[in-house]
């Protein structure tokens, strides 16, 4: 939002009635990267129909309101952990198949005669 948007914003003494993702994640304390895996999990609903590439905004009295739901958050924080810690083992996982594999086919690390048993 710009300075000017902002003391707009601030002389109604209110807030804007659509929040795009980055602010969406400022109110909730998280990572815009963060927003479309609460989307996923059906936490928070972009407004209208938005293409899968498209400009994404959301209700602002909606996300304020949920903010205050201790339930709510708890959830929030909940998909955001499971959905990195997924990630995460998909990486290793990923990682460790593909050393066993070079080692498999033998290109793997290149032994020196010392080291060869």
């Amino acid at each position: 939002m710009s300075v000017g948007q902002d003391q707009f914003l601030s002389l109604l003494g209110q807030p804007p009635a659509r929040l795009t993702v980055e602010q969406t994640a400022w109110v909730l304390n998280c990572q815009p990267h963060d927003i479309p895996v609460l989307v996923a999990a059906k936490l928070v609903k972009p407004l209208g129909n938005p293409p899968a590439n498209g400009i994404k905004f959301f209700a602002t009295t909606e996300i304020l309101e949920s903010a205050k739901d201790r339930h709510w958050l708890a959830k929030v924080t909940t998909s955001i952990y499971q959905h990195w810690q997924k990630k995460n083992q998909r990486k290793r996982s990923k990682a460790a198949n593909a050393s066993s594999d070079r080692l498999i086919a033998g290109t793997g690390p290149v032994l020196s005669q010392g080291e060869r048993s």
